[in-house]
């Protein structure tokens, strides 16, 4: 068995001196695990799913987990695209450890409405205050599910921003 496989919380996945390939490899047999093959995934009984998209709804979601965001300048033009983060790979194993909450008295558990694109959603938020961690999900609108939107490490300015959205929690987690 990969030692990869082995790594428990809040140990990070040794996989820096690994060819990106081989780190991809690694990640997704983690992935595979933890989400994709896992029937138990799910968080209070309710069923976690991936989003849609234009891709397949889990390679979608395994490269969420393990990219982020970049915007670049291009013939003045800025164009998104998603670029590897070794922070949150290095905790992709952490995900099905707090969707068990081991360690509930170490985390914050929240639901706050909040606007994106151009409409009111409800997301739930899984926070580790100590380890500085976040999973966010959304209630599924047509059953009692939700879909895992992101986990991620928090730096010093999107901590406190989810910060602000727990002093705004609603008075019951949806």
């Amino acid at each position: 068995m990969p030692l990869h496989l082995l790594k428990t919380y809040s140990s990070l996945l040794e996989i820096m001196h690994l060819t990106e390939r081989e780190r991809r490899e690694a990640l997704y047999e983690i992935f595979r695990r933890d989400i994709e093959e896992n029937p138990n995934f799910s968080f209070r009984g309710r069923l976690i799913r991936p989003f849609k998209g234009e891709e397949p709804e889990m390679q979608l979601l395994f490269s969420h987990l393990i990219t982020h965001d970049v915007e670049e300048n291009q013939n003045g033009q800025t164009i998104k695209r998603r670029e590897f983060e070794m922070m949150r790979a290095q905790r992709l194993h952490w995900i099905w450890h707090h969707i068990q909450e081991k360690h509930p008295h170490d985390m914050e558990l929240f639901s706050v409405e909040e606007r994106h694109q151009s409409r009111w959603v409800i997301k739930t938020y899984i926070l580790d205050k100590q380890q500085r961690y976040v999973i966010i999900l959304e209630p599924y609108r047509k059953q009692p599910d939700y879909y895992l939107i992101t986990a991620y490490h928090l730096q010093d300015r999107s901590f406190k921003k989810i910060m602000q959205k727990l002093g705004r929690r609603l008075p019951v987690v949806h």
